[in-house]
């Protein structure tokens, strides 16, 4: 069983830049693929990034590519995601999300965190 909690979204102008942090509970953090998933009201829930167990590869959607980095401390049982020149289409609650299939469908997904609200103004 692992249990996640996202913190650090908020209000930010366009431009500007956020960080999330995931805290998971349990010791098996590091035996899980990491990422986050996104949605906007009247939207379906989508892939923003994931990264693999020990940190060294990661993927991106291609609407965040360039802009968003994701990154873990399997030390600390957390995953980040830093959110650089966010734009009020990023508008959304962010959740965390542990998944050994892929992040190919949010169906699919272990296990999810709370979600916390994004929100970008113009």
């Amino acid at each position: 069983q692992v249990q996640l909690v996202e913190s650090g979204g908020g209000l930010v102008q366009a431009g500007g830049s956020l960080r999330l942090s995931c805290a998971a509970s349990g010791r098996t953090f590091s035996s899980y693929v990491m990422g986050w998933f996104r949605q906007a009201p009247g939207k379906e829930r989508e892939f923003v990034a994931y990264v693999n167990r020990d940190g060294g590869s990661t993927s991106y959607a291609s609407s965040v590519k360039g802009r968003f980095t994701i990154s873990r401390d399997n030390a600390k049982n957390t995953v980040y995601l830093q959110m650089n020149s966010l734009s009020p289409e990023d508008t959304a609650v962010y959740y965390c999300a542990a998944d050994n299939s892929g992040f190919t469908s949010p169906a699919k997904v272990d296990y999810w965190g709370q979600g916390t609200q994004v929100t970008v103004s113009s």
